[in-house]
């Protein structure tokens, strides 16, 4: 019997979306690859709170942009700007994404789960 590849093992990865089973779904693929998973959060204040809670960044995150109708955009900038790896969970094409988050990694809803984590684990190496 062989084990599953693990390519997140032992890192953090904050998950921030509104969409509970989308949220369950992400939080299951990313354990599955090895990650510890943040949250699910349904909010950016959510996440806020748990980072504080936990004393830490998270090593990389996914957010989903609209949040039940508010922008996750400030705590995208507050995690670039701290040099966590962000991805972008979202069903807007690129040109309705504020110009300066363009060039984040984005995982197109729906998701290809495996894209996801392969995309995780690239920017985290």
């Amino acid at each position: 019997m062989t084990s599953r590849p693990r390519p997140l093992a032992g890192r953090r990865i904050l998950v921030v979306e509104d969409e509970f089973f989308i949220a369950d779904e992400l939080a299951q693929s990313l354990s599955l690859a090895g990650a510890e998973v943040m949250g699910p959060c349904p909010t950016t204040e959510r996440a806020s709170r748990l980072m504080r809670a936990e004393g830490y960044l998270p090593d990389a995150a996914v957010l989903d942009l609209n949040l039940s109708g508010a922008s996750s955009v400030d705590l995208v900038r507050a995690l670039t700007e701290r040099r966590v790896p962000v991805v972008l969970a979202t069903g807007y094409d690129t040109t309705a994404i504020d110009p300066e988050l363009q060039a984040l990694p984005r995982c197109q809803k729906p998701f290809n789960l495996t894209g996801l984590v392969s995309t995780l684990a690239t920017l985290l190496r």
